[in-house]
């Protein structure tokens, strides 16, 4: 099954959306919980579609898969025609996820860098913690951290802490030779988790930056929360293979317990959003 069809499950829809006017809806929404009520036009296109969401949660057009029962939302078809809401038998007062894809790695990138970066909070300087968890399929297989600098076949190495004091910033640096990933490694969970206080909240701008490792000066995506929060860490995004080995990077955003101390409520999160589907 291809990568976007497994992000998230087919699953009944559980609520009934209706418009303001009392017409029926179609409600679109995310992994971080956040949703919109459209109205349902079955003739609609995916392209307009698109456009609303847009318009209503500030998301790309380009950056949007769409997906209904687990299916991508494909803007047009094999001949090239628009194709609508009704084209993909969409149904009336039903939910349509939003993924959010931050980028697509061509096959010809190899080395890339994770910098996942925070602002020291008012007290002074203090540590976030940058961790990559790796996956086969549902399956953890092993974790890369300040600890333990270097993945088993050094494919993924870990800077370990750089801190700007003047400028009150710090990050940790995650390199990834994808070529030289085990065959059977499909999934990359980013996360940054807090390690003195009780939670993030008081950091300053958690974000993401993603690069070209021969081109360092040239972001090619990234990404932050709007909002620290109470919650100890953040999963933050992830790396993954889709069944025709492309790798994309898709925004996650999603609050959770655990750090570096103490990994399993961070392992039991992703596990779960794996077991959901939206991983």
């Amino acid at each position: 099954m291809e990568t976007l069809e497994i992000l998230f499950p087919k699953v009944k829809n559980v609520i009934s959306p209706v418009s303001a006017d009392g017409k029926p809806a179609i409600t679109v929404t995310n992994l971080a919980g956040k949703c919109t009520s459209l109205s349902y036009q079955p003739h609609q296109t995916i392209q307009d579609l698109q456009k609303e969401v847009m318009r209503a949660m500030h998301i790309m057009c380009e950056q949007q898969v769409l997906l209904y029962n687990g299916i991508e939302l494909k803007t047009t078809d094999v001949k090239g025609k628009n194709m609508t809401l009704a084209d993909h038998n969409v149904q009336p007062n039903s939910t349509i996820r939003l993924l959010v894809r931050l980028y697509e790695v061509p096959d010809e990138l190899d080395h890339v860098i994770f910098q996942l970066s925070w602002g020291f909070p008012s007290t002074g300087k203090d540590y976030l913690d940058a961790t990559v968890f790796l996956y086969k399929g549902a399956k953890f297989v092993e974790v890369v951290d300040y600890q333990h600098c270097t993945s088993r076949f050094g494919s993924i190495t870990h800077s370990g802490d750089i801190l700007n004091l003047f400028r009150g910033i710090g990050h940790h640096k995650i390199n990834v030779s994808i070529k030289s990933l085990q065959h059977d490694i499909d999934t990359l969970v980013f996360t940054l988790s807090s390690w003195k206080s009780p939670n993030i909240s008081k950091f300053k701008n958690p974000s993401l930056r993603f690069f070209d490792e021969n081109f360092p000066e040239q972001q090619l995506c990234s990404d932050e929360m709007e909002h620290a929060a109470l919650s100890q860490a953040i999963i933050m995004c992830c790396l993954s293979k889709s069944k025709d080995s492309c790798w994309k990077v898709y925004s996650l955003k999603t609050l959770s317990s655990g750090n570096a101390m103490n990994y399993e409520p961070l392992q039991q999160k992703i596990a779960s959003l794996i077991q959901q589907g939206f991983v």
